[in-house]
């Protein structure tokens, strides 16, 4: 069976540090480093953890050796935004998030995971961007947290 594909936004890697999020950031983390998952990174992702602490750098060295490819910024992804900007999904200070998107869609990747729910993963905006996507020819994206993706649970419980 093929490996799924999961794009991974700059929250996941810092969420491996926050509380609140790290069984599931590392557990995924987990997932690639056993081969589980593939993760896809991109260069929007590069210039975000430029400004991490080193932790977060390091996880995001990790990945990258494990995902071999960062999707770059094309003409095709800077339209597709311009797409989403045009139909007011997001505003523009939010430009990054809909790269992330983007990247992910022409990617056409299995899943994109982001603990972002203000402008990410969060229904209402979900049905819009692939509304985008659908019309533009590209298929729909599945966008989720870490915590719907990880196989964390299973592989931890002996039971399970």
């Amino acid at each position: 069976m093929e490996r799924l594909r999961i794009y991974v936004d700059t929250s996941v890697l810092g969420g491996c540090f926050d509380p609140e999020f790290a069984v599931w950031s590392n557990g995924l983390v987990r997932d690639f480093r056993a081969a589980r998952f593939v993760p896809v990174l991109s260069d929007v992702t590069a210039a975000e953890v430029r400004i991490a602490p080193e932790a977060v750098r390091e996880i995001h060295q990790e990945l990258l050796l494990l995902a071999g490819t960062v999707l770059p910024l094309t003409p095709e992804t800077l339209a597709l935004v311009a797409a989403y900007e045009a139909r007011g999904i997001l505003g523009t200070r939010f430009r990054a998030d809909m790269l992330h998107i983007a990247l992910a869609t022409l990617a056409d990747v299995d899943a994109l995971v982001s603990w972002n729910f203000k402008h990410i993963v969060r229904l209402d905006k979900i049905r819009l961007f692939n509304a985008v996507n659908q019309e533009r020819g590209h298929k729909a994206l599945s966008i989720l947290s870490p915590r719907e993706v990880t196989t964390y649970e299973s592989h931890q419980d002996p039971d399970g």
